[in-house]
């Protein structure tokens, strides 16, 4: 239409790759073809023509979760004469109504990860594997830790909650056998920790998870509680973990172990097996990793107690018994998630394994 402002109709349309034809056409009715055809109708009959918006909109206004299938049943039964073939239609009319009528649905950004930048902890119940100790069964955790750009990670055996005692010893384990620390380190852990507590422990808590985190120079981040997806580098790396360490289970014949290193040593062997795996994405992520320091930092609590007449202590709601020569000393006792050290000023005396409560509250 600019170049007919200056030229012929002929010269116009072949200087726009047009027919003469075509330019004619469209100088009487510049309308285009396309859209000229009238709107597709229906080639047959609405069979929810006089259902859906009748009897399924209130439905779907009062219950807003109400999944399509539990609709699709519910309208069989109402209407025995339908065919079954209808619920692919159904579905989309009530995708249609919800994109126009629903409620607003939750907005998901995609995390892009950069190398050495965050580092992930989390927990995840391994009740479910059937694992036994000397035909014992063993309720168990497993920490996790995870590097989400080259995909390293670690695991560690937690036999009580996800305490603190837990995350440190867990955390730090990962950290040195990364060989570096992310420069953000994300859990939502400590919120199991905190949910017993009262203020001034949730805040001495708070103050040893900082001062673990400033140990290593990351700063500590935790996601929303409860939206699980802003974790969700690490919740679905959970099946996968899981999912080899049933596979080892069952190519080694028997979820029954000896002993409980012997199940760690399964574990780390996995765990070593799919590292290998990522080793040209691990070493490239480690350039971008802080340095560790000199030394690891505590990763236990640390009690005071008194031996009493009976040869022992209770800490934790478990009793506890150490040799008689000790009755009446104070002792330190450091409080790891599967052991105890007692010690005597500076002097290391005995391990003890350690017991915990029974579920009902009653003390063991």
């Amino acid at each position: 239409m600019k170049l007919r402002q200056n030229h012929t109709t002929e010269t116009a349309s072949a200087k726009a790759g047009l027919s003469r034809a075509t330019g004619y056409r469209l100088l009487e009715n510049p309308v285009l073809p396309s859209q000229k055809r009238d709107p597709r109708q229906r080639r047959r009959p609405d069979p929810l023509e006089n259902i859906f918006e009748a009897e399924f909109v209130p439905l779907l206004q009062a219950a807003q979760g109400l999944r399509p299938v539990a609709i699709y049943e519910e309208l069989l039964r109402r209407h025995p004469d339908l065919q079954s073939g209808i619920r692919r239609t159904l579905e989309r009319r009530i995708r249609a109504w919800r994109a126009i009528h629903g409620a607003e649905r939750e907005v998901i950004f995609r995390q892009v990860h950069e190398p050495g930048r965050l580092g992930l902890s989390d927990f995840t119940d391994m009740g479910g594997l059937g694992v036994t100790i000397a035909g014992q069964r063993l309720d168990h955790l497993l920490y996790h830790f995870r590097l989400p750009w080259s995909g390293f990670e670690r695991a560690h055996v937690i036999l009580g909650g996800d305490s603190f005692v837990a995350l440190a010893e867990g955390l730090q384990n990962a950290l040195w056998s990364a060989g570096g620390a992310p420069h953000y380190h994300r859990s939502d852990s400590l919120s199991a920790a905190f949910r017993n507590l009262d203020a001034e422990a949730r805040g001495d808590l708070t103050t040893r998870y900082d001062a673990l985190c400033t140990h290593y120079g990351m700063t500590p981040t935790r996601n929303n509680k409860g939206v699980a997806h802003e974790n969700g580098s690490i919740e679905s790396a959970h099946g996968h973990l899981k999912g080899a360490i049933r596979d080892g289970l069952l190519m080694r014949g028997s979820p029954d172990f000896e002993d409980l290193a012997s199940y760690r040593a399964l574990v780390d062997e996995i765990i070593g097996r799919r590292n290998v795996s990522r080793g040209k994405g691990i070493e490239a992520e480690r350039a971008h990793l802080q340095v560790l320091p000199e030394r690891r930092t505590t990763d236990f609590e640390e009690v005071i107690i008194t031996v009493s007449s009976t040869g022992g202590f209770t800490l934790r709601k478990v009793f506890y018994t150490v040799p008689s020569r000790l009755i009446g000393h104070r002792l330190r006792v450091r409080l790891f998630d599967d052991r105890l050290e007692v010690l005597m000023g500076g002097t290391h005396l005995l391990t003890l394994p350690r017991g915990r409560a029974q579920a009902n509250g009653k003390h063991d």
